[in-house]
């Protein structure tokens, strides 16, 4: 008798400590979401994003006039701002109003051209500007160099209510072991249409009900690898252009897990004028992960 009382002791208290260990788990990956959440609505997250205008060499007009090169239409902007004059891989911008827009927290004289965009040898540097409520800064990719707008009180961003999601299921924490790669580059295009060659950390491999599957992983620097994936939950609930996931580098043996439950949606799940990268062929995953964010909006 007695060894049955101990034995339903240690079979109880085993059953609580599962318990509490997954209760903790759904926390954290509830305070993760919190946190993802938190960012996207900061002045440089997703959600306030209005505009991507693309420069073409020589002299942008930009403002609310629907003849601008760089058109904004919003009545709280003004119809002739400033020029943006793309010459090679510099940009200069001239304020054409007074108390114009603020380049690096200060403003400019009208008519006075200040450099905006440069390549050095150290990387890009570009300048950042503000009017009001708005802001904005050069970026470039590949070839292409543009202008990304800022609404601070863009309606996609005071109407937020939350990204709806799968329910935590710790199946979809997986353990996954990192083979190095035979080639040090992974060719990732863009939803512009370009390709360009990744530094590649290696192959992930991992089961799923006793299949085994791989996935390719960039190394951004840091103590994590990124990963851009597709499954096929891919255009039907989740975004049709795949997800985000990032992981733990892996120990010295090569091990590390893959959370799907952190699974997350690209910027291009909520703007039209983010440059997202795409999940190559090779990570593109025949069966549904249920698990992390699903679809958002209709971009």
């Amino acid at each position: 008798m007695k060894q049955l009382v101990n034995f339903l002791f240690l079979f109880l208290m085993t059953g609580m400590v599962a318990a509490q260990t997954t209760q903790a788990y759904k926390v954290s990956v509830d305070q993760w979401h919190q946190n993802r959440i938190k960012d996207l609505k900061q002045e440089d997250g997703w959600l306030n994003l209005e505009g991507l205008f693309w420069l073409h060499q020589g002299v942008n007009r930009f403002g609310n006039d629907a003849k601008a090169d760089c058109y904004y239409n919003n009545a709280n902007f003004p119809k002739y701002l400033g020029d943006f004059i793309l010459k090679g891989d510099s940009v200069v911008w001239v304020n054409k109003i007074d108390h114009g827009a603020k380049v690096n927290q200060s403003i400019s004289p009208k008519d006075n051209p200040i450099t905006v965009f440069k390549r050095t040898d150290n990387g890009e540097v570009a300048a950042t500007f503000s009017y009001k409520r708005f802001k904005w800064v050069v970026i470039k990719r590949e070839d292409k160099i543009g202008i990304r707008f800022r609404n601070l009180d863009a309606k996609t961003l005071t109407t937020f209510k939350g990204i709806e999601r799968f329910p935590i299921d710790a199946k979809w924490k997986i353990k996954a072991v990192l083979e190095k790669p035979q080639e040090n580059f992974v060719m990732i295009t863009n939803v512009l249409g370009q390709t360009t060659a990744q530094k590649k950390a290696g192959i992930l491999k991992f089961e799923v009900d006793g299949k085994s599957y791989s996935l390719d992983v960039i190394d951004e620097g840091g103590k994590t690898y990124f990963i851009t994936f597709a499954d096929a939950t891919s255009g039907k609930t989740t975004y049709g252009a795949g997800r985000f996931i990032v992981v733990d580098k892996p120990s010295a043996d090569g091990h590390t897990e893959i959370d799907f439950n952190l699974a997350y949606n690209p910027p291009c799940a909520f703007t039209a004028f983010a440059t997202c990268p795409l999940p190559p062929p090779q990570n593109r995953l025949p069966f549904a992960i249920p698990a992390g964010e699903k679809n958002f909006g209709h971009h």
